[in-house]
């Protein structure tokens, strides 16, 4: 591979941590609520893993932000072609083109938390990409970044041109995506051979009253790797006994603090509690202290001891990183105990737990062989990797 177009949407996950669960039509809410922007950050990791092994790569991408910023933090010296101050002229939804947006060599560069970058700028430089011939598109972001790269590539019939996608989002449903940016970065630099995966979106307002609408967008050619994550499956099965036995061993004076899925809903509704089916709630001695709450909202009920409840996701195996960055490394070491629940049918289709929390040192403390809850009575031995 001799070049590759990079391309970040800068606000991916904002919403995560201050309990929106994603920043579709929220990314003022967010940044009202002091959303800080995590895909500038992981994206250098994953550019800085790339550039150890491949520091000759020609490397296109869009301006400040979106890209050039990370590019040149990581060693390269990137070719710009796309500026979303000057190039672009679309906007989506509710967020409009950055008045102030520019390249590095702008007067004044872009602030990622306060960027308003847009769907229709990622397009744009995608477009820009191809038009360069580049060998693969290296995006961060989260399934709606995805869905927007690969909408380019489907419109412009290139089923040749591969896509990786760096996980910055809150929901990350599809199967282009690397497990962690260090692992991105070292696919990019290593992979021979690309395979069709899925690229899925769900409905965030939908996502956010408790409700998964999963829907396929696009296949797309991606490189192959051990290290790209599933797509996301749903598990079924009766969890009502796992429930009951976990409700049988509640300990006095300890906070519970439940995270978002059916496995663990059930075992709040066993104890008589309204789960929030996507969010996360925090109990003790039969009192609600949140209710969805946001990272600040569950610190701030949070009381020792305190045990975290987390059911992994079906087909991928996270525990922490998808879907729950409400569950942040803050939180996370406040609790003395982490309790993983799931069924054997959901196990079963899982081949490692895992963990991308943000906090390398949290996540190696994380990895090893952990007890899975699988019933009443039963348990099963599962390494996090």
């Amino acid at each position: 591979m001799e070049s590759l177009g990079v391309v970040v949407n800068p606000i991916a996950g904002m919403g995560g941590r201050v309990g929106l669960k994603g920043t579709d039509g929220k990314l003022e809410e967010a940044r009202r609520r002091g959303a800080e922007p995590r895909a500038p950050d992981r994206a250098r990791e994953a550019l800085r893993a790339l550039h150890r092994r491949a520091p000759d790569l020609t490397v296109y991408t869009a301006a400040d932000v979106m890209g050039e910023r990370a590019v040149r933090d990581a060693g390269y010296d990137p070719v710009v072609v796309y500026d979303p101050a000057t190039d672009g002229d679309e906007t989506d939804g509710d967020e409009t083109a950055d008045d102030d947006a520019g390249s590095s060599d702008s007067a004044q560069p872009v602030d990622a938390a306060t960027a308003k970058t847009t769907a229709a700028d990622t397009r744009a430089a995608v477009e820009a990409f191809l038009e360069h011939d580049v060998d693969l598109v290296f995006f961060v972001g989260g399934d709606g970044t995805a869905v927007d790269v690969a909408s380019v590539l489907e419109e412009a019939s290139d089923d040749a041109t591969p896509m990786l996608g760096v996980p910055a989002g809150v929901k990350i449903y599809s199967s282009v995506f690397a497990v962690t940016p260090a692992d991105a970065g070292r696919i990019v630099a290593e992979f021979d051979r690309v395979a069709a995966r899925e690229v899925n979106d769900i409905d965030e307002e939908a996502y956010r009253e408790g409700e998964v609408r999963t829907e396929l967008q696009a296949v797309v050619p991606v490189p192959v790797a051990p290290d790209i994550q599933s797509s996301k499956q749903v598990s079924s099965g009766n969890v009502d006994s796992l429930a009951a036995g976990f409700a049988r061993e509640i300990e006095s004076e300890r906070t519970y603090v439940f995270g978002p899925g059916g496995t663990v809903g059930a075992i709040e509704t066993e104890l008589g509690i309204e789960p929030s089916p996507l969010g996360v709630d925090v109990w003790r001695d039969g009192e609600l202290l949140a209710r969805d709450g946001s990272e600040s909202e569950i610190l701030d009920a949070l009381e020792e001891p305190a045990t975290i409840v987390i059911s992994p996701i079906g087909g991928q195996g996270f525990l922490f990183g998808r879907g729950n960055h409400q569950l942040s490394p803050a939180v996370i070491r406040r609790a003395d105990e982490i309790e993983v629940v799931a069924s054997g049918t959901k196990l079963d289709g899982i081949d490692a737990l895992r963990v991308d929390t943000d906090d390398h040192g949290l996540d190696d403390d994380l990895r090893g062989w952990i007890q899975v809850r699988t019933g009443r009575f039963t348990t099963r031995l599962v390494k996090v990797v």
